[in-house]
């Protein structure tokens, strides 16, 4: 492994493809014997994933450069012009190092492959990129973020036409592409020569505010809005993404205008100063929205991620400052819509949701008491997105009306086909500003939807293990728990096993096995005799394995099952963490 990386290092340090600038940063590391850098970024070559690539920036078969962005937009251009039929492709970009360089790249890259690529002239979440690949009837198109990963990440997905993350067959055929392109193989151009030659155009603001009208069409109480708007006192901070104008425009648009700014954060910067990763699933990301919000006595923190696709919401709640995790934001957007839409009677028949296999059943539970049909997926937006796109085609007389996944993602429109955070943004806010109108806040109108329905807890663990070292031991893990086998854990029954590579569910008590019917991918579920269960699973972006823990309590008033669960998952994260460290 180490010989092989060395020889790796020796190829790109004299290849002249690259830059000299380029090629002297990994001669440095081979003058100083640095083996340990020298395999973590040569040790194997970037993957072109399903949904694309993401990386620690820098030089290297393992790291995220300018070589790796030509190399994946030279593969998708092979597709297109197999398979597609505009010869068009849409891009946008985050506020992350190289993001808008990166962007240029593939715009170039486009142009030189004679495919006609529409480039926004400013930065612009994921919802509106695929709402771009819409609008211009585009074969593809490309954003380039590395989401809510640390600053030294940059990433770049990939889009269909339908506006949604490739999936098969279209991902299969374009990493066959990616790994069969050889860098002198890139065709490329200036970016100024592809605008000169009418190949790059670029995007304004035409296409947002078309953007913007559209997701302005699924406010569920426009009245309410309009008339109540400024009662609710918002504090939102875009952690230095994507966020401030899209965000702040759709609020006012809806008349929500008494909303105060991160001021700290409200610029778009690629170093993120202000926080050790910008993601608003972690409350430290929005300590200083949430110190804001105190000073100023406002009702609710909203924040949103550099590509603007996840929501994060905290709000104070009997005297402390709480966070309201992804399951339970999904929960209160879906109870929300459905009970709205059908006092409106405006809830569509054959109406649908979609939410991922690790989301919790508690959602299915209300959809069922509006008779509304639930569909499960893989983990990932791409997936829920593509299961509304097989409908649309197999059964278009299904309706959509909300895709939700734990990891703080949410969709609530067709318009785009991924996880929006902008009309997330506008969706809670609505939903908190609706139940302040009741006296209510955001916690204790989940009480009243665990009342009714049942309750039910989720927790996340998520175990970093990084580098080669990392990626062994997460692989190690994963067979440990495949290959357990057991009739209980914590001294609760085990009744299913899902293993999701294997595509089999088995019923632990008479050992019958069914076929599951999804795609393969590397992730197990165990599920108990109390309906609780849990799953675990690597990530597919970041060096870390996941578990997924949803506790169900049936018995006692609200605070006994509360106290319950709190003491079963912690019974249970003590279990996983021991097996963990013993892999």
């Amino acid at each position: 492994m180490e010989q092989h990386a060395i020889e790796k290092a020796k190829e790109w340090a004299s290849n002249t493809y690259f830059d000299a600038a380029d090629r002297e940063e990994i001669q440095k590391l081979l003058d100083a014997g640095d083996t340990k850098e020298i395999v973590e970024r040569f040790y194997k070559d970037l993957e072109f994933g399903t949904g694309g690539l993401r990386a620690i920036l820098g030089m290297g078969t393992n790291r995220m450069s300018k070589y790796q962005v030509r190399k994946a937009t030279q593969a998708v251009c092979n597709h297109v012009l197999d398979a597609g039929s505009s010869k068009k492709l849409a891009i946008s970009y985050d506020s992350r190092k190289f993001s808008f360089e990166f962007a240029k790249e593939v715009a170039a890259v486009c142009a030189a492959n004679g495919i006609q690529a529409y480039i926004y002239k400013r930065l612009n979440p994921v919802a509106l990129l695929s709402f771009s690949v819409r609008h211009h009837n585009a074969d593809a198109g490309v954003m380039v973020t590395a989401s809510h990963n640390p600053p030294e990440y940059n990433g770049y997905k990939v889009f269909w036409a339908d506006g949604s993350q490739v999936t098969p067959p279209n991902d299969k055929a374009i990493i066959g592409h990616y790994n069969n392109i050889d860098y002198k193989d890139i065709k490329c151009m200036s970016f100024d020569e592809g605008l000169n030659q009418g190949l790059i155009h670029w995007v304004g603001e035409e296409v947002e505010n078309a953007y913007y009208e559209a997701i302005k069409s699924k406010i569920i109480n426009p009245e309410l809005c309009q008339e109540k708007g400024t009662d609710l006192k918002i504090v939102y901070t875009p952690i230095h993404g994507t966020g401030l104008y899209p965000c702040t425009r759709a609020l006012d648009d809806m008349g929500l205008t008494n909303y105060l700014i991160v001021e700290e954060q409200a610029q778009p910067d690629s170093a993120f100063p202000t926080v050790s990763s910008p993601n608003p699933e972690n409350p430290e990301a929005l300590a200083m929205a949430v110190e804001l919000m105190e000073k100023e006595n406002a009702d609710i923190v909203f924040g949103s991620d550099p590509d603007t696709d996840r929501l994060g919401v905290a709000l104070k709640h009997e005297g402390e400052v709480q966070y309201v995790n992804g399951n339970q934001i999904g929960i209160l957007m879906l109870h929300y819509i459905l009970t709205n839409l059908k006092e409106q009677g405006k809830l569509p028949p054959n109406s649908y949701f979609v939410k991922t296999i690790v989301t919790t059943d508690l959602q299915k539970t209300i959809a069922d008491a509006f008779a509304v049909e639930c569909f499960n997926t893989l983990t990932g937006f791409k997936w829920i997105c593509g299961k509304m796109n097989q409908l649309e085609k197999t059964n278009p007389e299904k309706n959509f009306i909300f895709g939700t996944e734990e990891s703080f993602g949410y969709l609530n429109h067709g318009y785009v086909r991924d996880k929006d955070g902008v009309s997330s943004v506008t969706l809670m806010a609505e939903c908190a500003l609706w139940y302040k109108t009741q006296g209510l806040n955001l916690f204790q109108a989940l009480d009243k939807i665990y009342e009714e329905y049942g309750f039910s807890a989720e927790h996340l663990l998520n175990l970093n293990y990084y580098g080669k070292e990392g990626a062994d031991k997460i692989q190690r893990i994963m067979e440990k728990f495949r290959n357990m086998n057991p009739t209980e854990i914590c001294g609760e029954k085990v009744v299913h096993f899902w293993d999701y590579d294997k595509l089999i569910e088995k019923n632990m008590v008479n050992g019958e096995e069914m076929k599951i019917d999804l795609p393969a991918t590397d992730a197990l579920g165990f599920g108990f005799a109390n309906e609780s269960r849990f799953f675990l699973r690597p990530s597919g972006t970041e060096p870390k394995i996941k578990f997924y823990i949803q506790i169900k309590e049936n018995e006692g008033s609200l605070e006994e099952k509360k106290k319950k669960a709190a003491a079963a998952t912690e019974k249970l994260l003590d279990f996983i963490q021991k097996e963990c460290e013993s892999a």
